[in-house]
């Protein structure tokens, strides 16, 4: 490569070599720090609780609680997430491929003076309420374990719809075996009935462990997060 840089071009005195040198390299910059990514997108709908979900990583991402119920647009490369609106950028975050989580500004949660909206952390335990106050007691759970009230509204949501799929008693006794592992999410609920482990009796829960040895297979709380 060399030699062919070095060699004059025919019929001339100069090569490239002396070319770049002494009319080309003035006109270089430095090479963009960042490196270029195509944008993938997507059209997805503000959910009620004022997230989008990026169904790639199944992560949520907030938006100002205006948006709530309108189509936006997703850009994303590896390390961004942008949203827009008709053109406009509404939202920007980092990515965070963590699944089932939120990322979320705390600017764009819609407070009570704000934005009304059908789904409110009142509205998810009086609904609980209406079938036990156990499943009450639980959902209140649900909606503390989060950062943000808002951040729960769709595992309320989600578990509360399951008493028209499985009946009332056997979300109730779901919640209550959730409650005695201290998990509070709608995956806990959907893996107790998946499992019908509800239909076990409760109270021999301590009798039954005790007897069962260490092993890799027995699934602790983790498993349900």
């Amino acid at each position: 490569m060399e030699v062919h840089n070095n060699t004059p071009f025919s019929g001339r005195d100069y090569s490239r070599r002396e070319q770049f040198e002494e009319i080309e390299r003035m006109y270089l910059s430095g090479l963009n720090p960042i490196r270029y990514e195509l944008k993938k997108q997507s059209q997805v709908t503000v959910m009620k609780n004022g997230h989008i979900r990026l169904s790639e990583d199944a992560h949520y991402y907030s938006v100002p609680s205006k948006y709530i119920g309108k189509k936006v647009k997703l850009l994303y490369t590896s390390f961004l997430v942008e949203v827009y609106y008709k053109y406009e950028k509404i939202a920007e975050h980092p990515r965070d491929p963590s699944r089932y989580r939120y990322t979320t500004h705390v600017d764009h949660l819609a407070s009570h003076h704000r934005f009304q909206t059908d789904w409110s952390a009142e509205k998810f335990i009086q609904e609980a309420a209406v079938i036990h106050p156990d499943v009450a007691t639980y959902i209140g759970k649900v909606i503390e374990s989060k950062a943000h009230p808002e951040q729960a509204y769709k595992s309320c949501s989600g578990i509360l719809s399951f008493v028209r799929r499985v009946g009332a008693k056997r979300l109730i006794n779901a919640c209550r075996w959730a409650e005695s592992y201290g998990l509070y999410n709608y995956p806990a609920i959907e893996r107790i009935l998946s499992n019908r482990q509800d239909e076990l009796p409760l109270e021999n829960e301590a009798d039954i462990n005790k007897d069962i040895p260490s092993h890799e297979n027995i699934r602790g709380k983790e498993y349900y997060q």
